[in-house]
């Protein structure tokens, strides 16, 4: 009978591990996918996130007065609240702080597979991409300019 509630013991132990281990992973953010070698050294300029100039470019770019073509709010919302479905908010920093310089600048250059989300490394020069980067980390520090010291690798 001792042998009996020991197995059982032992079983509802493992299954509470199981259970809480689970529930752990469930809070997890899923792994980002790496960034291919072609984006892997790619880096903000010195002072681009919070270069005033650049950042007005990046606005009139986000919004689409520079280029029909490129418009981000359309999907991502004027200030980052998005107004389609799938579309990421970057106004949450947890969203934001993820993403690498090089992770960022791949995503607008190749778009994401399998979204709405389609490439603009054709439509932007690279100083472009940039400037609607520094422009679109604002939203996740209260519309301030903000160094993007919160990403840890």
């Amino acid at each position: 009978m001792a042998g009996r509630n020991f197995g059982m013991a032992v079983m509802m132990m493992g299954s509470a591990l199981i259970l809480s281990g689970g529930m752990a992973f469930a809070e997890d953010e899923a792994p980002l996918p790496p960034v291919p070698a072609e984006y892997a050294d790619k880096h903000m300029p010195a002072g681009g996130w919070t270069d005033p100039k650049a950042i007005e470019e990046g606005e009139q770019i986000y919004k689409g007065d520079v280029n029909p073509n490129v418009n981000c709010g359309s999907c991502h919302g004027k200030d980052g609240t998005p107004v389609k479905k799938g579309a990421r908010d970057m106004r949450d920093p947890k969203n934001i702080c993820r993403w690498s310089d090089s992770f960022w600048f791949w995503r607008i250059s190749e778009g994401i597979a399998k979204t709405k989300m389609k490439g603009f490394k054709n439509s932007l020069t690279e100083e472009q991409i940039w400037h609607v980067m520094a422009f679109e980390n604002m939203f996740s520090n209260g519309g301030k300019p903000h160094d993007h010291s919160c990403y840890k690798p």
